[in-house]
């Protein structure tokens, strides 16, 4: 009975000194911190006015929609987060709409990628019909990706960026 409550003094003692793991950075679940809103860089050369490549159409004389691309950087960036997994990472992002009936959520890979930096657009894609604005709630959409271990090998920085704002985190 003397050696169970030994072996439990001694153990409560040696686990209750291992407060500091979680705020270490040997930690895994640290790895990285917290989001933050950082500004969003736009090309002061580009006119959205003025079309960018010539519009497709078929023997009719009707706009092609086979294989456009029609989504869009989202609004706004609410929220990132990213996850350890056994394999790498699970990145989420949540972002607010500008109008209700926004889908096929996904984050695109930017190009080219700078050195340390893996950053992403979170797109979406919007009906052809108008649509109410709607309340925040409903607008609200997030989408994820999986990264491997080899995807963030020398990554220090995630990036996500939609139309008004992006987000970061850092190692």
């Amino acid at each position: 009975m003397r050696i169970t409550i030994g072996a439990l003094m001694i153990s409560t003692l040696v686990l209750s000194s291992c407060g500091g793991w979680r705020d270490s950075r040997v930690n895994p679940t640290n790895w990285f911190g917290k989001s933050r809103e950082t500004t969003n860089t736009v090309d002061e050369n580009l006119n959205p006015l003025i079309p960018q490549e010539e519009e497709k159409t078929n023997l009719l004389g009707r706009k092609d929609d086979k294989g456009e691309d029609r989504s869009l950087p989202i609004a706004v960036i609410k929220d990132m987060r990213i996850e350890r997994t056994s394999v790498g990472a699970i990145l989420t992002v949540e972002g607010e709409a500008a109008r209700n009936g926004a889908f096929d959520a996904k984050l695109v890979p930017a190009d080219p990628q700078e050195p340390g930096q893996l950053e992403y657009t979170f797109r979406v894609t919007y009906p052809k019909k108008a649509t109410y604005q709607g309340t925040v709630a409903t607008r609200t959409i997030r989408a994820a990706v999986s990264l491997s271990n080899q995807d963030l090998a020398g990554v220090r920085v995630l990036r996500v960026v939609g139309k008004e704002n992006a987000r970061e985190t850092r190692r």
